[in-house]
């Protein structure tokens, strides 16, 4: 039995790693995809000590650290959680594993915008990831929902392949940051729709059009190859919520300064947990997995 099982491979759980290798926490980390959300991000400007760098250049570093202080990494599904006596036994697609103290780090999921046409062109104009598939839609009309940095994201990164990005924003604000608004609204390729929201995606075999909703429930035509969908997530918290582990009205899970829930010895890191001032943010999911770490070290001793 180990001391340690951490579940996720993105910022939360690889730098809950580092700690965990610092203070010899014998561990495995479990995740689906080394970097998690990291290789959806076109470019980081507001990660310590790098002006500028690919989401999956910076988890391809974070991986390489955790490597060479011996942390051990598997790419699993994590499938099932139990309570066990002693500890807890996790079963992937491939194993089980068994630790006497857990670190749920699993992330979060794209919130999906329920409307008509969403799910039929999934893959076919209908995205959640600008970086994985904005190259397809070079030189072509595209829209972006949402009004946060990760809309705005998007819309920039497109506007560097398409002369075409059209921002939907249901309210008459956008929460982005400054320094991104600036940018959107100084480049010529980028217009921004407010108060709109979508009423449904449209085409033949692939996207053809977006039907937008205005404040008078009046519908706006606008001739699209693709959207973009960009309005936050979902935590994936299904595995904990079994064992009972508490979680806010929103779907996160509470955790203390600690980063401890209301089980003893499962511990939560990164965008999924009520900390940080609901600030999500990759420096915040690092920091959240090394106080974990930290207290996982004081409980074992």
């Amino acid at each position: 039995m180990k001391d340690l099982i951490i579940l996720g491979a993105g910022p939360a759980g690889l730098g809950a790693s580092v700690y965990a290798s610092r203070y010899q926490i014998k561990h495995v980390i479990l995740g689906e995809e080394v970097g998690g959300y990291l290789n959806e991000i076109h470019k980081i400007e507001n990660y310590l000590g790098f002006e500028a760098i690919s989401g999956m250049e910076l988890g391809m570093k974070m991986k390489a650290h955790v490597e060479s202080l011996g942390g051990t990494l598997k790419q699993e599904t994590a499938l099932k959680i139990e309570k066990i006596e002693g500890g807890f036994k996790v079963t992937t697609n491939k194993e089980e594993y068994q630790a006497r103290s857990l670190l749920y780090a699993i992330g979060t999921s794209a919130r999906k915008l329920n409307v008509e046409g969403e799910k039929e062109f999934l893959g076919k104009g209908v995205s959640y990831c600008a970086t994985c598939d904005g190259p397809f839609f070079r030189n072509k009309k595209v829209v972006v929902v949402g009004g946060g940095n990760s809309a705005a994201m998007a819309a920039l990164m497109l506007a560097e392949q398409s002369n075409n990005v059209t921002l939907v924003h249901r309210g008459k604000e956008l929460s982005c940051s400054p320094n991104y608004f600036d940018r959107m609204k100084n480049s010529e390729w980028i217009t921004i729709e407010y108060n709109k929201n979508i009423a449904r995606v449209e085409g033949a075999n692939v996207v053809e059009r977006i039907i937008l909703k205005d404040e008078k429930d009046e519908e706006i035509v606008v001739e699209a190859n693709g959207i973009f969908v960009e309005i936050g997530s979902i935590p994936n918290q299904q595995m904990l919520v079994d064992l009972g582990v508490e979680i806010n009205k929103n779907g996160f899970i509470v955790t203390d300064q600690a980063q401890l829930t209301s089980i003893e010895g499962i511990y939560a890191a990164g965008d999924i947990t009520t900390n940080s001032n609901g600030f999500r943010q990759i420096i915040t999911a690092a920091a959240e997995g090394a106080v974990a770490a930290l207290e996982i070290f004081k409980r074992l001793k």
